[in-house]
């Protein structure tokens, strides 16, 4: 089994950051991509970034220049979130897939942004 254990999540001001961070742990030897999805209200769940093992990166179009992904070497992902917009408000969960094909998400973080 693996586990993904997020935090970071909070309300925050237009124009102002936020890290999140998702520890996984568990039967991991390596994996394929981690990443993270959101999903706010009555939307449906969206990629905003992903990690691949080798370090390669993928962002969705709407953080591209504003949110960084980033890993270090203990399967710990983080999400910097710059210059946050009131759009981007969503309960955030961290993926993992892994080689074999196997999919993992953790329990959800909010994030608010709002004045």
């Amino acid at each position: 089994q693996v586990q993904l254990v997020e935090s970071g999540g909070g309300l925050v001001q237009p124009g102002g950051c936020l890290r999140l961070s998702c520890a996984a742990s568990g039967r991991i030897f390596t994996f394929y991509t981690m990443g993270w999805y959101r999903q706010a209200p009555g939307k449906q769940r969206e990629l905003v970034a992903t990690i691949i093992s080798s370090g390669g990166t993928n962002y969705a179009d709407s953080v591209k220049g504003r949110f960084t992904i980033s890993r270090d070497a203990n399967n710990t992902i983080y999400l910097q979130m710059n210059s946050l917009k009131p759009e981007d408000t969503a309960v955030y969960y961290c993926n993992l897939l892994t080689w074999s094909g196997n999919n993992y998400w953790g329990q959800g973080t909010q994030v608010t942004v709002s004045s």
